[in-house]
Formats: C-alpha cells, sequence, structure tokens
C-alpha cells in the first residue's frame, strides 16, 4: 500500500517545480530591448494538466493544473493576465495540501509589469511579489517575499538585462523561434522572484513524439532545465513542447532528489 503521508515533502517540491517549469522554455538574453512580438497565444487560452508521483515503481495521480491567458486592464494600460493555479487531489489532501496560485500582467508587447504567488503548501503559506518599472528600457524590480511565518523581506533590484519571474517569462518565451537550434544548444538567463534573482540554463536535445492525458499524440521539441547546485549544473526537468507556433507544453519529466514527478496535458482550449 502506498503511504502518502511520507510524500508530504515529494508534494511540496512537486508543486514548486510544476509552477516553475510549465513556465520555463525559449528564453534568451534580449539585452535592453524587452519589448517582443507575440506570435504564440491569444486572450481566453486555456491548458490543463493531469500531476503524478513515481513512490516505489507506482506513479499515482496527486493534482491538476490550469493555465489561463486573458485580456486585462493594469494602471489604465491595455495588458494580458495570465494565471497558473495548481491543486492537489483529495486522496493528497488528506496528508499534504497543494494550492499555489501565480498571476502576472505583461504588456502586449510581452514586457512584465506584475507578478504574484500565493503558495499554501501543508501548513506553509508564503507570497512573493514582483513589480517592474522601466527608464530607458532597462528594468528596477521591487520584490517583496512573504515567509510562512508573515514577516515581510523587501528588496529592489536594478539591471541591465530584461528580467522575468516565472509568469512573464512563460508568456514571453513561447514567442521564441528556435529555427537552427542543433541538438546540445544552451540559453543562459535570469529569473526572478519575490526575494531572488537567480541564474538558470536550458538545453535543447532534439524532437520527439509525445503523447499527452488527452489520448493525441504531438510533435514536440524537448529541452531541459539545469539549475548551479554546488558549482556544478544539475537537470531539474526534462520537458516537451509542441514543434509549431504555438509551443504549449505537453508533458514534463521532473528529477527530484527523493523521486520523479510527471505532468500531461489533459486539454487546450482557445489556442492561437
Amino acid at each position: 500500500m502506498i503511504n502518502l503521508e511520507k510524500q508530504s515533502i515529494h508534494c511540496y517540491c512537486m508543486g514548486k517545480y510544476v509552477c516553475i517549469l510549465l513556465l520555463l522554455f525559449f528564453f534568451t538574453n534580449a539585452g535592453a530591448q524587452c519589448e517582443y512580438k507575440n506570435t504564440a497565444f491569444k486572450s481566453g487560452e486555456v491548458l490543463t494538466y493531469n500531476l503524478y508521483f513515481n513512490w516505489q515503481f507506482i506513479w499515482i495521480t496527486v493534482g491538476t493544473a490550469t493555465m489561463e491567458v486573458e485580456d486585462a486592464t493594469y494602471k489604465g494600460k491595455k495588458v494580458y493576465k495570465g494565471s497558473l493555479i495548481t491543486r492537489g487531489n483529495k486522496r493528497a489532501d488528506k496528508y499534504f495540501v497543494m494550492r499555489d496560485t501565480l498571476l502576472c500582467y505583461t504588456t502586449h508587447e510581452l514586457v512584465p509589469m506584475y507578478f504574484r504567488k500565493g503558495a499554501l503548501e501543508g501548513k506553509r503559506y508564503t507570497v512573493d511579489q514582483v513589480w517592474y518599472t522601466y527608464n530607458d528600457g532597462l528594468p528596477t524590480l521591487r520584490q517583496h517575499y512573504r515567509n510562512k511565518d508573515g514577516e515581510v523581506r523587501k528588496k529592489t533590484y536594478k539591471s541591465d538585462e530584461c528580467v522575468y519571474d516565472m509568469m512573464n517569462m512563460f508568456l514571453r518565451a513561447r514567442s521564441f523561434n528556435p529555427k537552427g537550434w542543433k541538438e546540445g544548444h544552451v540559453i543562459n538567463y535570469i529569473m526572478a522572484d519575490g526575494d531572488n534573482t537567480t541564474k538558470a540554463q536550458l538545453k535543447y536535445r532534439g524532437k520527439k513524439t509525445i503523447k499527452g492525458d488527452d489520448k493525441k499524440k504531438y510533435d514536440c521539441l524537448a529541452l531541459s532545465y539545469y539549475e548551479l547546485d554546488n558549482g556544478k549544473w544539475r537537470e531539474i526537468v526534462r520537458f516537451y513542447v509542441t514543434d509549431d507556433d504555438r509551443h504549449v507544453p505537453i508533458r514534463l519529466d521532473m528529477y527530484l532528489n527523493f523521486g520523479s514527478a510527471k505532468a500531461f496535458i489533459t486539454s487546450m482550449k482557445g489556442t492561437k
């Protein structure tokens, strides 16, 4: 019998990486020019996923994720509003509650304006927020992080490069063109949350046909996401996005310290 109580830390980290890894692909340094043409999505898009965890060679369903994009107004300007919600299922809730809600605003030119992540994971509730302003095209970030004890840390970060949070990166990155990439091609970039800015890396791994939980097969591009761990790059996830202009994430394979997890698409609506 599977002991889901032992999975609490597994579910916490999987929820964290799902939020990140649904969002990270096709990002590259754009220098001081942070505007980009949207070729991938439109208002009204909804993507849904099943989340799985592997325990002693058995895959169990632990929850779902839903991502949406819609038109909105932010500080009097017409923008896109992006959201991502992850939810543990009733079976998993008996042992560990996972409720993550992410929100962002980005201009129609895909320039980040705001980001928020509220994460209820177990008995821990944390909030990340990032506000963006620009001077001569260069970003200044105002970062707020509220920890599980309600304490708030505030930072200001200025950069001579474009900087992105999870959600704004997802919206921007989907419009990049990988034509001409060769297997092994590496991309370095900067990502921000409410408390830090970090360096990360993507590696292109070629093409593969992937079957989603919607029973459909997709021609996909395969990529790996790496983090710097004790001076060495460690693969955190390998993921697959459609080989077309939309670049919809279809499947994610997550390599955690204590097991593995997967996410498979179940439906897509309102895609461009």
